[in-house]
């Protein structure tokens, strides 16, 4: 380990960030890797989560977040590296911007599957592995949409509400076990998901959603990863149960 990482802000905490071959996902592997932290790199997608792996010296583990036996896989591969100090459940789904009743049944199950139920599975495995161990970090990856929700999106958007309520929830009752638990409420930004968001992505579509973004631009894996990267370091230590927008003051 380097003199930097042995300093960083996460120097010997070990995370898993899931959905993390891409996207927000890929952002907060790369700075959490870059604040000491040995970071499992958990992902549908298996070459992509090795790739990110191989460059930031992190685990890759191929996992399908709504299956509990993967959620075994990727927590084992924690415990490998010595604990679990902080789990990110950043994996998510949606539907393409479209009329609520145009959605199919498949479909909304898949949604809240990755978007939902995916946070309780992780939770029954990593809670009593957190409360042995006297305390840590589980951040969800929510979404304006689950605070603001606009037409098109009816079922992505309540299935962030859905998020956003289980991490208060879980806020209040684990904190006695020390265990913190928050929520990143991300504005649209460049990941695989953005076309679908905006129902075909188009300069004239971008255009369109940066207007409504006060501050003049989508997210990006940068905004992210600095947000959790405060949320899971002992700085923001007192904070839990909040759900945090990083937004350019889209919720406003």
């Amino acid at each position: 380990m380097t003199d930097q990482k042995a300093m960083g802000r996460l120097a010997d905490k070990v995370a898993i960030i899931t959905g993390a071959a891409s996207g927000f996902g890929e952002g907060m592997a790369r700075r959490f890797a870059q604040e000491g932290a040995k970071v499992v790199v958990a992902d549908l997608n298996d070459e992509g989560a090795q790739k990110v792996a191989d460059e930031i010296g992190g685990v890759a583990v191929g996992v399908d977040v709504t299956k509990a036996a993967d959620i075994d896989k990727m927590v084992e591969a924690a415990l490998e590296l010595g604990s679990l100090d902080i789990l990110i459940n950043n994996a998510g789904f949606t539907h393409r911007n479209q009329p609520m009743l145009d959605v199919d049944e498949e479909t909304f199950d898949r949604i809240f599957d990755v978007n939902v139920k995916a946070i309780f599975l992780a939770a029954k495995r990593v809670v009593p592995i957190m409360e042995e161990q006297g305390g840590g970090v589980i951040i969800n990856t929510a979404s304006t949409a689950g605070l603001r929700p606009r037409p098109g999106l009816v079922w992505y958007n309540s299935s962030k509400g859905a998020a956003i309520s289980m991490t208060k929830s879980m806020a209040v009752e684990l904190a006695p076990k020390q265990i913190r638990v928050n929520a990143l409420c991300p504005v649209a930004g460049p990941t695989g998901m953005l076309h679908l968001f905006m129902g075909e992505d188009t300069p004239e579509k971008r255009e369109m959603f940066k207007d409504s973004i006060p501050i003049g631009r989508l997210s990006s894996p940068q905004d992210m990863a600095n947000a959790a990267l405060y949320l899971s370091s002992d700085e923001a230590n007192f904070i839990t149960g909040v759900a945090l927008e990083v937004d350019g003051g889209r919720c406003i």
